[in-house]
């Protein structure tokens, strides 16, 4: 099977990653969405398998246990994320690049595992109070979770020197065009 390379994409919550995701996988570069698994309950408007693999928490733990993830975590009390190992298997055999959408800890776990043949982004908010005004916008979390969430971004944007390249998402239109220019230098170069 021919490998290809990895474009991981990591933020906070609500930082605006899928956002540029998204636009990433609607341009011309050989880029595949690699779909998470995950326990959490499933928003509005998404779809199973096709936005993440939902399972239940005891369904996730079988996975872990029989191997079948190249990494996964924790992120809250019996809420986890992870990537399926047959993901990867399925983009690299159609001939495309894997591009993650995944938190901080999934991205730099990805990062030590594919090495050079990845380009790690961490998409950062320009402050924490403008992170906390764009979670409450969404009106999906409860006042408890908005705290949760919140502690967890000021803890994660502590880790963005980890990653290979830092994308300020402070005008969306701007962190596109960052995000694209090294999306397009890291595939194109091959």
């Amino acid at each position: 099977m021919e490998e290809g390379k990895c474009i991981i994409v990591s933020a906070p919550s609500g930082a605006g990653k899928t956002t540029i995701v998204q636009h990433l996988l609607g341009m011309d570069l050989g880029l595949e969405f690699s779909i998470s698994a995950t326990s959490r309950e499933k928003r509005n408007k998404e779809i199973d398998k096709q936005d993440y693999f939902f399972l239940s928490a005891a369904d996730f733990k079988t996975k872990i246990n029989d191997n079948l993830f190249l990494e996964y975590e924790e992120v809250y009390p019996n809420q986890f994320y992870g990537t399926l190992r047959s993901e990867i298997n399925r983009i690299w055999s159609k001939g495309n690049h894997v591009i993650f959408d995944v938190d901080v800890v999934g991205g730099l776990n990805l990062k030590k595992i594919f090495g050079d043949q990845s380009l790690a982004v961490f998409i950062m908010p320009p402050s924490i109070e403008s992170l906390k005004e764009r979670l409450t916008n969404r009106r999906t979390e409860s006042p408890e979770k908005l705290k949760l969430r919140l502690d967890k971004a000021e803890n994660e944007m502590g880790f963005a020197t980890k990653f290979d390249k830092i994308v300020v998402n402070d005008q969306l239109s701007h962190a596109i065009g960052d995000a694209e220019k090294l999306i397009k230098e890291f595939v194109l170069d091959y």
